[in-house]
């Protein structure tokens, strides 16, 4: 029985969807309201009366509120993106006129929103949207650690190369000093 409630839970969002809704703003990992409302089933407006009733349980650091410019930046990268899961759940007029700013929740806003929003698929949801955000943060460590032997490898080669390109260049001077001398011709008598 757990085995299928656990089959269920994964099955309810697939982990590509979210990680297509998890965007880089401000320098944090962020989901917007919109995309948040659908993955829990419920309007936009009403994630977000909820948000403001319970504002004490959202800092700045778990929620902000997008620019202008950051709205239409995202709305236009929607809009041109080829994925097609970003299309599923988006609406056909998404922002085409931004009359309320959306709102970017972090990794920590969206855990919170499951304790505001108070339903079991809000639970299920936030079961599935944690896992991706821990699976990113695997992949992005191992990335960085991937990173770090490269560029050791780099330092270690480009000391090595140097030391070639230095033992070259020698060669070379020598060869000029042999060639630019004058051949004596003959023989000395002492």
């Amino acid at each position: 029985m757990r085995k299928l409630k656990m089959a269920k839970e994964l099955s309810l969002i697939p982990q590509d969807i979210i990680e297509n809704k998890i965007f880089l703003i401000r320098g944090k990992k962020v989901m917007i309201d919109r995309d948040l409302a659908v993955m829990y089933g419920v309007e936009t407006r009403v994630l977000n009366q909820a948000v403001k009733r319970n504002s004490e349980r959202f800092p700045e650091d778990f929620m902000f509120q997008l620019s202008k410019m950051e709205a239409e930046i995202l709305m236009s990268q929607n809009a041109t993106s080829n994925s097609r899961s970003q299309f599923v759940i988006l609406k056909k007029d998404w922002g085409k006129n931004i009359k309320y700013l959306p709102y970017a929740f972090t990794e920590q806003g969206v855990a919170m929103l499951s304790s505001v929003l108070k339903s079991k698929r809000a639970v299920e949801v936030n079961i599935a949207i944690m896992r991706t955000f821990v699976n990113i943060r695997k992949f992005v460590s191992s990335y960085e650690g991937l990173a770090r032997k490269i560029a050791e490898l780099e330092s270690k080669y480009d000391k090595k190369i140097n030391r070639i390109m230095e033992a070259i260049d020698l060669l070379l001077a020598e060869d000029k000093k042999v060639k630019g001398a004058k051949a004596e011709i003959g023989f000395k008598a002492h």
